[in-house]
């Protein structure tokens, strides 16, 4: 198996939306992408498949030497021998990729966060700078192009976090900020009862809208220069933005006992649509 093969392998394991995205691509670019994309998943995986703290922190500092050794010309994983081709190619930079490790570093450190600010930092780590690195490897002419996809990376965490939260408080980690639980009279035993109370259900639609807020803001800073070369990302916020109005006519306060997930058929349905017909802010 070559590591390229390897990592079309990984990324097909994982269902994800993103290989939607990635499909229309060229060779080249998609190579890259899907690379990347399964470095992303070996580090996550550490994190959600290891349930000894001390076994994941290891493996997390075995991933911070790979890197380095990337970039030094020596890589081992196949995951990083594919992804080795790209980093002169698109201009990748070895800092990102170790603030990705950092983010889910954090997932090791903390369970809770007590302000939206604070979250931010978690959301820039783990999703703001691979929306950047992904970036590059779709291609740019304008600098501001960056700065949309790591706006729009945080705008796909949040939705994350609003899709997971049941997932998630099984696996001991509360995303939603102390301050929100709060504002909304949703205390920590009511979700770990998984009751979809009314407040929780106020507090998931104030969830809803902050991340909606997000993928606005997002789509208002990519310069018309890029759009085409940042479809990708484009299609991306397409189907994330669908599974959000999803849960909101679903029923927000479901979310505590269900995944919801478009079905494959319309993931690919909204990818071909917002590839060739675009997608409006």
């Amino acid at each position: 198996m070559t590591p390229d093969q390897y990592c079309e392998e990984a990324a097909a394991r994982s269902g994800s939306s993103f290989l939607a995205a990635f499909r229309f691509l060229p060779a080249e670019r998609r190579r890259a992408i899907t690379a990347f994309y399964a470095f992303c998943r070996e580090v996550d995986d550490v994190v959600d498949e290891v349930h000894d703290d001390n076994v994941a922190r290891a493996k997390l500092a075995w991933w911070r030497n790979e890197v380095a050794f990337t970039w030094a010309g020596q890589p081992q994983h196949p995951v990083m021998r594919a992804l080795q081709p790209a980093i002169a190619r698109y201009g990748l930079q070895e800092s990102l990729l170790q603030e990705i490790i950092d983010g889910m570093q954090m997932d090791l450190e903390q369970a809770r966060y007590a302000r939206y600010d604070d979250l931010l930092l978690y959301c820039h780590r783990v999703a703001g700078v691979v929306g950047q690195v992904s970036a590059q490897i779709f291609g740019y002419q304008d600098p501001a192009t960056l700065d949309y996809a790591h706006e729009l990376g945080i705008a796909f965490q949040l939705t994350n976090i609003i899709r997971d939260v049941g997932e998630d408080v099984r696996r001991g980690r509360i995303y939603l900020p102390v301050e929100d639980l709060q504002r909304f009279n949703v205390p920590v035993d009511m979700l770990k009862r998984y009751e979809e109370s009314e407040a929780f259900v106020q507090l998931m639609q104030f969830q809803i809208e902050r991340a909606m807020a997000a993928y606005h803001h997002a789509l208002s800073l990519l310069p018309a220069v890029d759009r085409k070369a940042q479809r990708p990302g484009l299609v991306m916020a397409a189907i994330y933005r669908t599974t959000l109005e999803e849960i909101r006519l679903d029923g927000p306060g479901k979310v505590l006992n269900q995944r919801l997930s478009l079905p494959p058929l319309r993931k690919l349905w909204l990818a071909w649509k917002t590839w060739f017909l675009g997608i409006k802010s």
